[in-house]
């Protein structure tokens, strides 16, 4: 199951940096004529995004090589980068902020200390994780800039398209954890009872939950950042939609 959890992991890294790399170079547009720093800083995140797609293209390529028939990612990188960009810009930095701290918690929380890992994976994370620790002091830097011009009834329209995005955050892990659930039994060497079934399915949606919005919620800095955006009812509708899935 690690394996599986392994493989999807760094599939949906690449799904999101999709979308990730199209804002930050529609960012860089506000720096043209102005601050030429800033403006190298976000050619450069949207060069090293387009790397880490090609890097997670290659680990699933070897991922499939020696894994199993049947894997499938569900959600398809292009779809999910339109949902998204859909969205106030507000929101998809709030999105992008919460993303790319995650991936710090989790490098420094699992990776790291972890022995038992593939070296080549292990290096893979470790290389992405020097990359996007730059890169969510930058998002910090572009949404901080960003709500300084909103007023507040878009800001309050903006919290509600982030509520948004993350229930379309929710919607990407329940396909893709029954998806992963379903291969994982598919591929075990013994059958499992309608009740093992179950409890797997629902274990892997719980698993991917935490990783991938939970982890982000409950780390301080992403905290910190978005409650000096925001007003207390605010924050409190957030949390409030977060609930569920915490």
């Amino acid at each position: 199951m690690s394996q599986v959890q392994g493989r999807t992991y760094a599939n949906i890294f690449g799904l999101v940096e999709r979308y990730i790399n199209v804002k930050m170079l529609d960012r860089s547009r506000d720096h043209w004529f102005g601050d030429q720093v800033a403006l190298e800083a976000l050619v450069r995140f949207s060069d090293e995004e387009l790397k880490h797609q090609e890097l997670f293209r290659r680990v699933e390529a070897l991922a499939a090589s020696t894994m199993p028939p049947g894997y499938r990612l569900t959600a398809d990188p292009n779809d999910v980068a339109r949902f998204v960009l859909g969205k106030s810009t507000w929101a998809v930095l709030g999105l992008t902020s919460h993303i790319e701290i995650f991936t710090q918690v989790h490098y420094k929380k699992s990776i790291e200390s972890d022995d038992n890992l593939s070296p080549l994976w292990k290096d893979v994370f470790f290389r992405h994780w020097q990359e996007e620790s730059q890169h969510a002091i930058l998002d910090e830097l572009e949404w901080r800039r960003e709500d300084a011009k909103l007023t507040d009834a878009e800001r309050d329209t903006a919290v509600t398209e982030l509520i948004e995005l993350v229930g379309g955050v929710d919607g990407i892990l329940q396909g893709q954890a029954q998806a992963d659930a379903h291969y994982f039994m598919g591929a075990a060497e013994r059958p499992f009872t309608a009740e093992e079934r179950r409890a797997i399915e629902a274990n892997v949606l719980k698993a991917y939950r935490w990783q991938y919005i939970v982890s982000g919620v409950q780390d301080g800095r992403f905290v910190g950042v978005l409650a000096s955006l925001v007003t207390q009812p605010q924050l409190e509708r957030i949390s409030a939609a977060l609930a569920p899935l915490m």
